[in-house]
């Protein structure tokens, strides 16, 4: 590994100047003349953080000329990524790993599988989860097949605020294994337990919410989490991992299956994908889990070791009595989430949700203090708030994107009803400058 620059300690500046037999630094340097020496301080800033250090080496070499600040999420988000992820994740030991067929020569792989599983109970409060999905829509719809082959019915509930791209890539699977959509409907923007409870019957396998949902409000199913186990329906909870340091937990709360996207979890936004998607559920329902589980054991030695444990063989061999035809995983963003969760750790992750969270609401209530915005839903929210404006979306677009700033996402794409509505998203990587900027943008608009 070539480290350009390893600080010394004085420790091993001694060794070496006793090495070569000098009694001081200062020694060392005695035929430099005084008059060239700087005897005073670096004229250097206070120390800064990694990302205003990247911010201001940006600012000096006009690096931010094609650069766009961020304030559109619905699924993709732009957050902090720790340098220390891509210098481990290009390692060629990593991004050259293959499927790890044989546990006594992919130890390396397999340890991180098992501890990006682990992080993953934490962060849910789940008993197992597994390595991986392909994304968080195939993430949802691959836990749905779980409920459907678990509680053999045919009816599947869907809150209207889970995302379109997630609910069209359910529809698909629905149509080829042959269980029925519901959409259940939203009141304030968050799923009506009184729709709920109009349609849930004895032919119902799960309930399907996101949470915080599309439109980034922060649902409540512990209100009806109860009705839906009384019906020996199952409860499938989409979440963004990265919220759960702050939000009550879908274990607190007692769902059954818990999927979603990982890609804030250290992932760039790379234009859409590759990403991470994740499953994890009970021990009850562990066995209809597709994907990969690792394992912790020992080896003849005594020593820990790791191995691949209730992997399906029809998942290879009988693909059609298998629970999913998913054989491959995402491991190395897998790899890439277990380090971010590692370098951050549980009080660098609650600070990154207090930064989002604060952030977002900041941005919010400048914005709906303009004349041109107002408020679309009074229900909390986390780190994504709609708000809709008087003024066309094309122009509020156009007008931000020549300011070099990426708008949020217009809803009116989506559904008629929902026409200048937008969806912003706040990362603890927007400044307080970028969110006046943005608000001074918007006001100027007419």
């Amino acid at each position: 590994m070539n480290h350009k620059y390893i600080p010394h300690t004085e420790s091993d500046i001694n060794e070496m100047l006793e090495k070569i037999k000098v009694s001081s630094i200062k020694e060392l340097f005695k035929e430099i003349p005084e008059k060239v020496k700087l005897n005073r301080d670096y004229d250097l800033p206070s120390s800064l953080s990694e990302i205003e250090v990247e911010a201001k080496i940006a600012e000096l070499t006009n690096m931010d000329q094609t650069d766009l600040t961020c304030f559109v999420g619905a699924g993709s988000y732009d957050h902090y990524i720790p340098s220390i992820i891509k210098h481990l994740t290009s390692r060629s030991e990593f991004y050259t790993a293959y499927t790890p067929y044989q546990p006594e020569v992919a130890q390396g792989t397999l340890q991180y599988i098992f501890e990006f599983q682990t992080m993953m109970t934490e962060l849910t409060n789940m008993d197992v989860c597994n390595a991986s999905m392909y994304d968080g829509a195939t993430s949802c719809a691959e836990s749905i097949v779980m409920a459907v082959n678990q509680t053999r019915r045919n009816k599947v509930l869907i809150s209207s605020a889970l995302n379109p791209y997630t609910i069209e890539t359910i529809k698909t699977y629905a149509h080829f294994r042959g269980y029925e959509i519901i959409m259940l409907a939203n009141d304030s923007g968050l799923l009506s337990t009184n729709d709920l409870a109009s349609k849930l019957d004895k032919d119902v396998a799960c309930v399907v919410l996101s949470n915080p949902n599309f439109y980034g409000l922060i649902e409540n199913p512990s209100e009806y989490v109860e009705k839906i186990h009384e019906n020996k329906s199952l409860l499938i909870m989409m979440v963004n991992p990265l919220s759960m340091a702050l939000l009550k937990t879908p274990g607190e709360i007692g769902a059954d299956i818990v999927c979603g996207e990982a890609q804030t979890l250290g992932i760039p936004l790379s234009f859409g994908g590759p990403y991470l998607g994740f499953i994890c559920t009970t021990k009850k329902y562990m066995r209809k889990m597709p994907g990969r589980i690792c394992g912790q054991t020992t080896d003849v030695d005594g020593k820990r070791a790791f191995v691949l444990t209730l992997q399906a063989r029809e998942q290879h061999i009988r693909r059609d009595k298998a629970n999913s035809n998913i054989c491959s995983n995402q491991s190395l963003n897998a790899l890439a989430a277990t380090i971010y969760l590692a370098t951050m750790g549980k009080q660098g992750v609650v600070e990154v949700c207090e930064q989002n969270l604060q952030k977002a609401h900041y941005a919010y209530e400048n914005i709906i203090s303009l004349p041109q915005f107002e408020t679309v839903f009074e229900q909390p929210f986390f780190n994504e708030f709609v708000v809709k404006s008087t003024i066309d979306y094309q122009v509020i677009k156009e007008a931000l994107l020549k300011e070099k700033m990426i708008s949020g996402l217009h809803l009116g794409e989506f559904d008629e009803s929902l026409k200048n509505h937008l969806l912003f998203c706040v990362t603890e990587k927007r400044t307080k400058a970028e969110i006046d900027k943005l608000v001074q943008v918007l006001g100027g608009l007419k």
